[in-house]
Order: structure tokens, then sequence, then C-alpha cells
């Protein structure tokens, strides 16, 4: 089974290479911070960290800016918006909104490796006003009505 490959029209003001992927496998690209200085995220702390990528996605696509598992566990930092969405007609920069739920200080270094981008496809919905939804057995159970195990 081959994966789809979507050209992306991109201009890089970092100094940095394109971000690639890691594995033949990986759905997401690693974004790298574009920093003229290092940044420290105090615990609690949110900043927007520049990419220094802009991007101009297809039609029919968005970008989806997710959390690095290694910084989540490592470290407490998150995207704080996760997933951020990049829509097809946005051409600014690539930012991040990291925040440090961590307990100690975090140093974002030029360079390093903050979040991850996966492209998807999407559809646009048509609201059609009804009285009435279809009947399930769930009906509007919600917020843990499923039980836990």
């Amino acid at each position: 089974m081959s994966v789809e490959v979507l050209e992306v029209a991109v201009v890089n003001s970092s100094d940095h290479d394109l971000p690639q992927y890691s594995t033949e496998q990986s759905s997401g690209l690693d974004l790298r911070a574009s920093l003229s200085e290092s940044i420290t995220l105090q615990p609690g702390e949110h900043r927007l960290i520049s990419t220094g990528l802009k991007i101009a996605l297809p039609e029919g696509t968005e970008a989806q800016v997710r959390p690095r598992s290694g910084l989540a566990y490592k470290h407490g930092i998150t995207v704080l918006n996760s997933p951020g969405t990049i829509d097809a007609d946005y051409r600014g920069d690539v930012g991040v909104i990291l925040i440090n739920h961590g307990k100690k200080p975090f140093v974002v270094e030029n360079g390093e490796r903050i979040a991850q981008l996966v492209i998807a496809r999407y559809v646009q919905l048509q609201w059609k006003p009804t009285e009435d939804l279809s009947a399930t057995d769930r009906g509007a159970g919600g917020f843990g009505s499923t039980g836990v195990k």
C-alpha cells in the first residue's frame, strides 16, 4: 500500500532545513523553532513560537499542529490549542503555541523540534434544521455516561 503524497508550496525564512518525515510511515513532520534567541517558558507560561515557515495548502486540506510526545512526557511541554488548525487560505507564519505544564522552567532553543505537523482532508457541513434527531441507544447520554470500563 502506498501513501498519497501532496505537493505543498512553502516559504522557508528560518535557518533550518524544511521539515522531513522521521520514518517511512510517519504521519507528522517535526516543526522546529525559528528564534533569534532562546525563550524560557516558566511553569504555567505559554508563548507563540515561530517556525519561519509559510505554506499554501490545497483547498480541502488543513494542517494540524500537534504536540511532540517526548516533550510532553519528559518536560510537560505541549501545544496549548492542540491540535492547532492551519486553514488552506492562511498564508502567515506557522506558529506554535507552547505551554509549560511541567514543574521546571523549559528553555526553547533555535532549531529545537517543538511540534508535529499533520496534513488532513476535511469536509464542510451544511446545516439541515429539524425539530427532532433520529433515536439511538445512547440518546443524550454524555460525559462518562457509557461507563469507565
